[in-house]
């Protein structure tokens, strides 16, 4: 098969590749429920030394940059009380975590997650934490220049290896609240 976007020798339909995904993100592709089809959402074998997105794109192609998308963990705070979220912008900005979402969370304070929590708590690897299989309950804040792409790159659960995903699959994910503003 040939992948949607960029240069990759490997690329299957993620139901196909559920070997290669980390455990919540396999069973997250199994059970999809989406208007799009889970063949749709394709894996590409990537080499985990090239894993960051600068050295990524030198290698698998410079029009990725611009149909990237970082996946982060972010911890809210009001009263003692902890909400942890995933925030999924475009690799070319930057989460506003001190403004959009700490209002969406309704926290007092607002900070990306310990690399502890974010793979303790995902099931994930650092650096290749996705969207998809995040824990029941997370909210997703997710920006709309990611949903309005025809496919997007994110990670797959794990270091080696990335998804290609149709953006408006993002919108349907459980806990998913598409913002305007959340990459700057």
């Amino acid at each position: 098969m040939r992948a949607p976007i960029g240069h990759f020798d490997i690329a299957i339909p993620a139901p196909d590749a559920l070997d290669e995904l980390t455990a919540p993100v396999a069973d997250a592709v199994r059970n999809w429920t989406g208007s799009i089809p889970a063949d749709q959402i394709v894996y590409v074998d990537t080499d985990p030394q090239w894993a960051d997105t600068a050295v990524f794109v030198e290698h698998y192609g410079q029009e990725l940059l611009e149909r990237s998308a970082n996946c982060v963990v972010v911890a809210g705070k009001r009263g003692g009380e902890t909400t942890l979220a995933a925030c999924l912008a475009l690799s070319t900005t930057r989460v506003d975590v001190n403004g959009v979402v700490r209002r969406q969370l309704g926290s007092r304070k607002a900070s990306f997650a310990s690399m502890d929590t974010a793979t303790g708590e995902t099931g994930m690897e650092y650096g290749g934490i996705t969207p998809i299989g995040l824990p029941a309950g997370w909210p997703i804040l997710v920006d709309s220049a990611v949903v309005d792409l025809p496919y997007v790159l994110v990670g797959s659960g794990r270091r080696r290896g990335k998804l290609l995903v149709p953006g408006k699959a993002f919108a349907e994910l459980p806990g998913a609240v598409v913002l305007e503003g959340l990459g700057v």
